[in-house]
């Protein structure tokens, strides 16, 4: 049996080092995710430094099946940081993601262009076994700048991969909710228009 674990991060960096403590520890590449807003950013997405648990030859048979899955948008090979690739999940606007959960939370992929969402990074995320009130917060904040890292973790190695993940700064999902909630917000909405990168970059400096 496995268990979701994951962490929302406003630093792109930190859920950078999340990947690669979460590969570290032995979680592999396939079953960890990676979502960040692309606006308003300089994110890197093909120059990202290789995870330190693997050759890139191994991370490309690890990640061929999310590579094919996705029609080429997300690349295999180098782990999952070198895996990031450009796409649009509805309501959050230009992404750079890799993984289960984008691979989920998008429709089929043809010719290399992502086509109409299969219910969105909330339904990936609560098909998932991740509640509705957490997948909510999880996809507004990522609309809103944020980044968030996702694992399917065996139920052995649940409590390192959440120790791994302790060791970096993340997001307080309760705290974010009420203050999400506080100015007027009540769930994820992926009809609204995605932030602008003037709305985005403010809602980042709030963080930092």
């Amino acid at each position: 049996m496995s268990q979701i674990v994951t962490r929302l991060f406003d630093n792109f960096s930190d859920a950078e080092h999340a990947v690669i403590e979460l590969e570290r520890v032995g979680v592999p590449h396939g079953d960890i995710s990676l979502v960040s807003n692309r606006r308003g950013t300089s994110h890197p997405v093909a120059d990202v430094r290789e995870p330190r648990d693997s050759t890139a030859g191994d991370a490309a048979a690890r990640d061929a099946g999310v590579g094919a899955a996705l029609g080429g948008v997300i690349g295999a090979g180098g782990g999952v940081l070198a895996g990031l690739g450009l796409l649009a999940i509805p309501g959050l606007g230009p992404v750079i993601a890799a993984g289960w959960l984008a691979s989920a939370a998008v429709g089929a992929a043809v010719g290399g262009a992502v086509v109409a969402g299969a219910g969105g990074i909330v339904g990936a995320l609560t098909h998932a076994g991740v509640s509705r009130a957490e997948a909510d917060v999880y996809a507004e904040s990522v609309r809103r700048g944020g980044t968030l890292v996702s694992a399917k973790v065996d139920d052995e190695l649940v409590l390192t991969a959440q120790a791994a993940l302790d060791n970096t700064p993340y997001v307080d999902i309760a705290e974010r909710r009420a203050l999400y909630q506080g100015q007027g917000w009540s769930r994820f909405d992926d009809t609204l228009d995605p932030y602008t990168d003037a709305e985005i970059e403010a809602e980042r400096a709030r963080w930092r």
